[in-house]
Formats: C-alpha cells, structure tokens, sequence
C-alpha cells in the first residue's frame, strides 16, 4: 500500500466530512475513526460510502463489510486498493 493512497484516503475524509483546519497528516492512521479517534458516526460513514465510491469507483455492499472497512485509515486503504477498478 502507497503512502500517496494513504494521504489521498485522508484528503477524501477531510473532503467528504468537511473537517476545517485538519490536514491528512493530522490524522493517525490506525486510529480508529469511530468513538475514539477521529469520533465519527453513522452519517459520516454514509458520506464516506459515497466519496469512495465517487473518487476510488469503490462500492461497500453491506454494513458488516463497512464495519471492517471503515475501522481505521489503514483499513479503508486497504479495502480501496483491493477492490479499486
């Protein structure tokens, strides 16, 4: 997995979120990006549903696959570069 992946997954979130005043390196990672960590909720999963697939042409199928997709940068990394078209 690239580094210019990861900045660009941390550039999307800030994007789709709307985060003023955070750059990709503000966010860790392998923090978690619900609760803890960046603190987002189910709304912000749906925009983020849609910015994958919008910017990566990426689809997650179901809530289980977003649970696992969406716990952390790394793992949305991940998911994107496996599955991206």
């Amino acid at each position: 997995m690239s580094d210019e992946l990861i900045t660009q997954v941390k550039q999307m979130i800030i994007d789709a979120l709307r985060i003023d005043g955070m750059a990709p390196a503000d966010i860790d990672t392998d923090a978690p990006l619900f609760g803890e960590g960046l603190g987002l909720d189910s709304i912000d999963a749906l925009q983020l549903v849609v910015a994958m697939e919008k910017d990566f042409g990426v689809v997650v199928p179901d809530a289980a696959t977003g649970t696992t997709v969406f716990a952390s940068v790394r793992s949305m990394t991940d998911y994107i570069a496996a599955n991206r078209k």
